[in-house]
């Protein structure tokens, strides 16, 4: 057991816990284990990161399949609150937050293939922006658990606030990509 082994594994384990807390929302109803889940997959997020720096362990593969982990957790997590409460504005909010999560993916795609990674190097405010969008979905998850109206009512708000700064950084990731790329 190494800890080099431990931090990919908190990766891997957002990968492997998105279909599960999909399952658990949609099909068993099961709010409480979701929650749980969400809860551990997201601080997931934090743990890895924090970990390869602090022990100098941070690689190529990592940096790639840690915003991807990102993007399949919140992926299943918007499509199962998107079916359990029936809301159409969770579904568009959440399916314009993932468009700009592909879009920004493919930003990083052409800057690497141009050697313009500084471009779209993962922000203050993005790192802001994924903890805001993860408070928003487990909020959703806790209204739905503690079978809350106000919370779930509540929760519409943060992942608006989600939706907004996913949006300025998804713009400042376009704008640094074509200035650059116009430059080159």
């Amino acid at each position: 057991f190494s800890m080099n082994f431990f931090i990919q594994f908190l990766t891997y384990f957002r990968i492997l816990a998105a279909p599960i807390i999909f399952l658990l929302v949609t099909l068993y109803s099961n709010y409480g284990w979701a929650l749980i889940l969400f809860l551990f997959a997201s601080a997931s997020d934090y743990w890895d990161g924090y970990l390869a720096r602090k022990y100098k362990l941070e690689s190529i593969f990592g940096a790639v399949l840690d915003p991807i982990a990102d993007k399949i957790l919140l992926t299943f997590i918007i499509l199962a609150l998107s079916l359990e409460l029936s809301s159409p504005l969770v579904a568009f909010i959440g399916g314009v937050i993932l468009v700009r999560e592909f879009w920004v993916g493919g930003l990083r795609d052409l800057n690497a293939r141009k050697g313009n990674d500084t471009a779209t190097k993962v922000s203050r405010l993005a790192k802001i922006k994924t903890f805001v969008q993860f408070s928003a979905l487990l909020s959703f998850l806790l209204g739905l658990y503690l079978n809350n109206a106000l919370i779930i009512f509540l929760s519409n708000f943060l992942l608006f606030l989600a939706l907004i700064i996913t949006l300025k950084t998804g713009l400042s990731y376009t704008i640094a990509t074509f200035k650059i790329t116009d430059e080159n």
